[in-house]
Order: structure tokens, then sequence, then C-alpha cells
């Protein structure tokens, strides 16, 4: 896989699901034996996966599994959970204490780690040590909404690598420009994309949106401006996307990307909607709807009700997988639904080009 390449698998068993990426991508091609390999989850909070915010502990030990097969065994997991939550405590309660015994990988506290000062086109930036030492950074973020950046994803769970003291500095100068310049600095070598049940809209979880998916790529840009159609927003709006572009650090070119699904969503739906989730379902006619799809919409309606268009919104939209071949005049969502009179294709569809659609429709 280039650095254009994006590859994408779907289903209910994370573990067994990112075995079968590294497969397909085969990173020990590009490690050498003896190589530190440091992986960066995104702990942000002390609260297990299931709420939306942290990764999900089975991708990680799917990646360690993988790596010591290939006897890659030099691995550690280094965090720094954000300012107010100890990484003790996440690494305890997000499954990570475990990890570390069942298969002897240390775990590294970034918010106890020494700091470097770096300094890129005039900007000074702390980061910690380890996160430098490493020869080979696997960043596994949390695909999810956030409050203040719009998405949270690759470049932004970086800053779990730079001092407490720095994470509050980076709010003083608006988050954008420093979550770029961090990511000229740190280096990441393979990006694999918790999707599978990311928040709606904030960094620290609570609204979970199952997606059922895994994603994984070399670029961080291209994965975050991919990862940011997934759940309705354009690149525009997520400014330290454009910025890392005009720095060199990726590219945003998902035209001339390389984007290969590995199979189609056939995992089964687990969790139980939350109270904002199920208001946003009240729009929805569904009949057997894979996760993605599903998912994918209820991304999109919250961005429409952000865009304060919702309200204009007076027919269900139906989505599933028994609406196949059935003739509707109605608004129907994702391949499953190409018979309806008004249909937005995609199987999944993301939810930016159901956003699009649904504009035009409220207009």
């Amino acid at each position: 896989m280039g650095e254009n390449g994006i590859r994408i698998i779907y289903g209910d068993n994370p573990k067994q699901m990112v075995m079968k990426l590294l497969e397909v991508i085969k990173p020990e091609d590009e490690i050498e034996k003896n190589a530190l390999i440091g992986i960066k989850p995104n702990l942000v909070v002390a609260q297990p996966s299931r709420f939306g915010a942290t990764t999900t502990p089975e991708i990680v030990e799917g990646i360690i599994e993988y790596l010591k097969s290939k006897e890659l065994n030099h691995i550690v997991i280094m965090e720094g959970s954000w300012v107010g939550d100890r990484t003790s405590a996440a690494f305890k309660a997000c499954g990570y204490e475990n990890l570390s015994k069942k298969y002897n990988v240390p775990l590294i506290d970034l918010q106890k780690d020494k700091s470097v000062e770096y300094e890129v086109d005039g900007l000074k930036v702390n980061v910690c040590d380890y996160a430098m030492k490493v020869d080979y950074l696997i960043n596994i973020p949390v695909l999810k909404g956030h409050c203040q950046t719009n998405i949270t994803c690759a470049l932004k769970n970086m800053k779990g690598c730079i001092p407490d003291s720095e994470k509050r500095r980076f709010h003083t100068l608006g988050l954008h420009k420093p979550i770029a310049y961090l990511n000229k600095i740190i280096k990441q070598n393979l990006v694999i994309v918790d999707g599978m049940n990311g928040d709606l809209n904030f960094e620290e979880g609570g609204n979970p949106v199952q997606m059922n998916r895994i994603i994984a790529g070399k670029d961080p840009v291209l994965i975050d401006s991919y990862s940011a159609h997934l759940i309705g927003f354009d690149i525009d709006e997520i400014p330290y996307i454009t910025i890392a572009e005009s720095m060199g650090v990726g590219s945003t070119d998902l035209v001339n990307a390389e984007i290969v699904e590995l199979n189609k969503d056939n995992g089964s739906r687990k969790l139980m909607p939350t109270r904002r989730v199920q208001q946003l379902s009240r729009h929805i006619a569904e009949d057997c709807a894979c996760s993605a799809c599903y998912g994918s919409l209820i991304y999109a309606l919250e961005r429409l009700d952000e865009k304060g268009l919702l309200y204009k919104l007076n027919s269900k939209l139906y989505i599933g997988q028994n609406y196949k071949n059935k003739k509707y005049k109605g608004i129907g969502i994702g391949s499953c639904t190409s018979e309806f009179d008004k249909n937005i294709k995609g199987c999944p569809p993301k939810a930016r080009d159901i956003v699009e659609f649904l504009e035009d429709l409220c207009e």
C-alpha cells in the first residue's frame, strides 16, 4: 500500500478485522527487526470504548499479536490523557493494563514523560521524548466528532504526545494551527482508525454511533480527509487538515487516492442507541440496515440539524436491505434503496454525500 492508499474493513470483531487488514498491508516489510514500535491509541478519558471516546482495546490486541507473529517484539503502548484525567486511570479503565500484562508490552504514560522544544516555521512546540524516540509509530485514533474542531482523528490524536502544559497552550492558539505544526514534527508511519463506534460530537464520548469499520493508511492528512466525509464534513470545515497539507504533512487528494474496501458490512448492531441517537432516528424508516450505512445516516442527520435544516425534512428516510428491488415514492439511503424515486447511492454512503443530497431536498 502506497502513501495514497486507504484500506477499509467492516465487521463486528475488531481484533479479527485489524489482523486481516494488517495481512493485506504487511507493515512488517518496512519495519526493521529490532525497531522500537510505538502504539498510540486515543485514551483521552478513563472510559471504556463502548462510550465512543477511546480506542477499542481489541484493535490494539490484534496489532500486538500480528506484530509478534512477525517476530517484531519491541513494542510499547504510549499515551497522555487530556488535562484533568490521569493516563494511568485510563490505561486501567480502558483495558490496557490487562493487555500490557498479557503480552508483556510496557505502558508509557506521556503525562510523566520529559519533553523537548522543537520549532516549525517560527512556532515552538514541546513534544514528549518517547514520541520522538520510537522508530515506527502506529497511530490508532477514534473517528469521532469534536465540539471545537468538528472531527478528531489521525492528526489531532498526536496531541496526546505533548505535555499537559502544552495541551493548554494549544487551546489558546486556537488548536488548528498547532495541531498541523505538531504533525510536521511527529512522523506517523501507519494510521489505523477505530471507526467502530465514535461519538457524534464530543471527544469525551456519550453518544456513540455504531459504524463497524476500521480504516488504515499511511498519510494522516488523507486519512482525516476521508474520515471527515464519513461523518458529514467538508475538508474545509476542519482547518488543521488543509494547514497540514500546505506544510507538506500529507495530501487531501481523495480523487486520486487508492481506496479499497476489503469486504462489505455484515456486522451485528450491538449498541443501545442513546437519547440523541433515538431523536435523530425518528426521521428514519429502517428495515435490516447495516451498521455502517445506518451510522452514516445518523451522522448526516446531526450535521443537517447543526445547519438548521433538519426541521425542513418532512418525509421519512428509508434505509435497509429489505428495501432491495422495491419501488417507493420516497427518499432512499444507500444502494439497497436504488429503486426509490429519490435515492443517494453508496454501500455504505458517506455522511457528507447524504448531507449534500438532503440539503438540496430541503431547499
